[in-house]
């Protein structure tokens, strides 16, 4: 189908492309010409992309304002072109595809079938990133690659942040059912549940510290320093150089908790701002952490603690070890990729 015609126009096909052929021997371009007719003649009438095809027939010098008759055979679809859209707008339905190649919808999915192509969701990201956070990471993590000979370092380095813990762990799951019925109803959670905060320090050898905080608790400087000393109190004798990761939180980066650090002697290494997937509590402990919860209930905060200790202890020594270990390689991804965010599979 051409175009996308108002029931009050009712106008044929054949009567839009007048319009465009009009448009076109004045010298407009497809843009304005779709804008010139959607003014006109009512909105939705005919699309910008629409336009823009008509346009390329004409130039072309084709002015066949009908169409061409069918046979049994069905229509060859430009593939190329179809692969050009998709890559443009990889969010185009397969109404809009069919209208821009001039063919059904089903022979639209076809070709994307055998493009290997599937109509799913786009994944969430942090942040919209300007170009000038996305430099910011390329930065970071370039100065992180070249400013040593190895990364042996990484075996002295210390990471952690926070999160919140919640006793009741609710998750949507898919349910097979047929039409009409509703499924089995997951409750949304309550931003008023029972909750608290979990904060916790770790490097390759596992966690060095972690504490909760209780509902209605914040992380300020003050106590984010009185946190590192605790840490620092777990390090003692164990480690001599701490190489120190956090991100970029009020806290972490007030004066106080800078002074703090500068006193540690223990050395901050740069985190670019909203990139949880450069910081390995995010992306590994955290979310190994957060499929344990899924769908657990507990009645205090006690048992909510037991469940921390048994998730902490069984995890093997290789599991943290991984966790930092694989932050060269996603150093490595951000710069090849000009800074984008790297996905988990």
């Amino acid at each position: 189908m051409d175009v996308d015609v108002e029931s009050k126009m009712n106008l044929s096909h054949r009567e839009v492309r007048v319009l465009l052929l009009h448009e076109f021997r004045l010298g407009h371009k497809a843009t304005e010409a779709a804008s010139n007719i959607c003014g006109t003649m009512g909105q939705g009438l005919v699309s910008t992309r629409t336009a823009q095809r008509w346009f390329n027939h004409f130039k072309n010098g084709d002015l066949e304002l009908d169409d061409l008759p069918r046979s049994g055979r069905p229509m060859e679809v430009d593939v190329d072109f179809l692969k050009q859209l998709i890559e443009e707008d990889p969010r185009l339905t397969l109404r809009c595809l069919a209208e821009q190649l001039g063919c059904s919808h089903t022979t639209v999915e076809k070709h994307l079938n055998e493009l290997g192509k599937t109509w799913k969701y786009g994944v969430w990201i942090p942040h919209e990133l300007s170009a000038h956070q996305l430099q910011q990471r390329v930065d970071a993590c370039m100065d992180l690659i070249t400013s040593h000979r190895n990364y042996q370092w990484l075996s002295n380095l210390i990471t952690g942040d926070e999160k919140w813990v919640l006793y009741v762990n609710y998750t949507r799951r898919r349910q097979w059912l047929s039409a009409g019925q509703t499924g089995v109803a997951t409750p949304k959670a309550d931003s008023h549940s029972k909750k608290f905060i979990l904060s916790v320090w770790w490097g390759i050898k596992g966690v060095i510290h972690w504490e909760v905080l209780p509902n209605g608790y914040t992380i300020t400087a003050d106590l984010y320093c009185q946190q590192l000393d605790r840490v620092a109190e777990k390090l003692k004798g164990k480690q001599d150089r701490v190489y120190f990761l956090h991100d970029n939180a009020r806290p972490h980066v007030a004066k106080s908790t800078r002074e703090k650090l500068l006193k540690l002697g223990w050395i901050t290494i740069p985190h670019p701002p909203y990139s949880p997937d450069l910081a390995p509590t995010d992306y590994h402990l955290f979310r190994s952490l957060s499929n344990d919860l899924r769908d657990k209930k507990f009645d205090d905060e006690s048992d909510v603690k037991t469940e921390l200790v048994k998730f902490f202890d069984e995890k093997s020594q290789d599991f943290y070890e991984r966790g930092i270990m694989s932050l060269p390689e996603r150093w490595q991804q951000v710069v090849d990729s000009n800074g984008k965010y790297i996905f988990e599979n």
